[in-house]
């Protein structure tokens, strides 16, 4: 007899912080909705972004006073935290409301006090814990969760990272939608995407990046899925394309071989997606598998083109070499985004847009630049605190100072932007999509009459910035 018949898993956010993240599956939410579905009676897994009825807090209210006997909430993005807070506070307070998450972690308190009707905050990663709680496991003795008691806060001690290979990978049977790519809120192919997880942490130490600790501090050490697994979860996706989320998908490229080799022998017919640093371009045997294995777009980490900045984040190598990988990265098919940061301590206006000309000069097909982050436990913390004149609002805000204000950045953003996204990159992105096969000809001819749909949508949301009005959905 299960303690719980009916669980809805929910993903409460019903506006996207950027033009694509609409079409990510929540991966987070899922791998809980997969961890608890054998202990309750039923589950329900709803996406807000793609459930317009149920972005009526009334029919939410109404779905779950009537058939939902557990709620369990996933807050990852800082973006909307405020909304979504007010959404949880007119949930029903007679049923039970777990929340889990990177923010829900990093907010505790403010959580506990804004929504009285929480009655359990997941800290850290969730599968085991979520399995306890409906298991019907005494608070007191589920570790890595908070909950009230007699008009009190009670923080159980953190859960010990879990071993991957215990953790079951999404059931995607889950789903009520299906996940396409989208830009601007609009479907610009029939394409559908999914994401997979094949490892956990990253065995690198670049200062900015707070990936492989989770907001408790706890260090995931880089950690492996057997392939077996990874083989039998990608057989379960139906998605054309599938991003591997992996920090660096070529970490250990003996694995990362026998996985193209399987991939192969399974006759796996996708278009992969992968994040890679450009250590990648010495195992030219391994770039010729992957291109065979049907990988078409690879999601590289340059963060700068400067020497001094690069040694700064302690990236682990130089311009030169950058140089150097993508001579080798540019004699294969492959679609290359590059990503970058600007606004880096010390860095001048000049070597900031730099960033646009360093990227052509690469060959990069597409490019994303963010400004520098001061996230929780970063090293870069104690490195700011030391350099006055600069600041930053709150951690996992971005780094300011008083000659490069958050206006002058947005400037900035855009110089580099515009200097880099001519008529004639965008051109070329087309061109090269096509050519390696990213799109199929249906694809391509889908594309190609959303284009002005699209182009139309991105100038009116700048024209509507400028203006200071803030779009609430696409």
């Amino acid at each position: 007899m299960y303690k719980y018949k009916h669980a809805l898993a929910l993903y409460p956010y019903f506006r996207d912080s950027t033009s694509i993240v609409g079409l990510f599956p929540p991966t987070g939410i899922e791998y809980i909705a997969t961890s608890m579905k054998d202990l309750v009676g039923k589950v329900t897994l709803l996406d807000l972004r793609h459930e317009k009825e149920f972005q009526d807090i009334n029919n939410l209210r109404d779905f779950v006073k009537k058939e939902i006997d557990l709620l369990c909430i996933s807050i990852i993005w800082s973006y909307g935290f405020k909304e979504i807070c007010e959404l949880i506070s007119k949930l029903p307070n007679e049923i039970p409301i777990v929340v889990g998450g990177y923010k829900a972690t990093e907010e505790v308190e403010y959580l506990f006090e804004r929504c009285p009707n929480i009655d359990v905050i997941v800290r850290g990663e969730g599968e085991e814990t979520i399995k306890e709680f409906v298991k019907g496991v005494p608070y007191k003795d589920i570790h890595g969760i908070s909950y009230r008691e007699n008009g009190n806060i009670v923080h159980n001690k953190n859960r010990p990272l879990t071993d991957v290979n215990t953790i079951p990978f999404p059931d995607r049977s889950l789903r009520r939608i299906i996940y396409h790519f989208v830009s601007h809120g609009i479907k610009i192919t029939n394409l559908t995407f999914d994401t997979i997880l094949t490892t956990r942490g990253c065995p690198y130490k670049c200062k900015f990046c707070t990936f492989s600790l989770n907001p408790l501090g706890q260090k995931r050490e880089y950690i492996e899925r057997s392939l077996e697994s990874v083989i039998e979860e990608l057989k379960t996706i139906s998605a054309d394309i599938v991003l591997f989320s992996d920090d660096n998908f070529f970490t250990n490229p003996k694995r990362s071989e026998k996985l193209c080799d399987l991939i192969i022998e399974n006759n796996i017919k996708k278009r992969f997606i992968v994040q890679t640093r450009i250590e990648i371009t010495r195992q030219p045997q391994l770039l010729e598998k992957a291109e065979k294995a049907g990988f078409k777009l690879f999601l590289v980490g340059i963060e700068s083109p400067h020497d001094r900045i690069l040694k700064q984040i302690q990236k682990g190598f130089t311009q030169q070499k950058i140089r150097e990988a993508f001579k080798v990265f540019n004699k294969y098919n492959f679609y290359i985004h590059g990503y970058f940061i600007y606004g880096n301590i010390g860095e001048t206006e000049d070597e900031m847009v730099y960033i646009a000309e360093f990227a052509k000069d690469l060959k990069l097909d597409s490019i994303t630049f963010q400004k520098l982050r001061i996230e929780k436990y970063s090293p870069l913390t104690e490195l700011v605190a030391k350099i006055p004149g600069y600041h930053y609002d709150e951690l996992g805000g971005p780094l300011y100072s008083d000659q490069y204000t958050l206006e002058k950045l947005k400037k900035i953003r855009d110089r580099i932007k515009f200097s880099f996204y001519n008529m004639r990159q965008i051109k070329n992105i087309i061109k090269k999509a096509y050519k390696i096969g990213l799109l199929t000809t249906p694809d391509f001819i889908l594309f190609l009459l959303s284009l002005p749909k699209l182009i139309f949508k991105m100038i009116r949301r700048e024209i509507q910035k400028k203006k200071g009005f803030a779009f609430i959905r696409s």
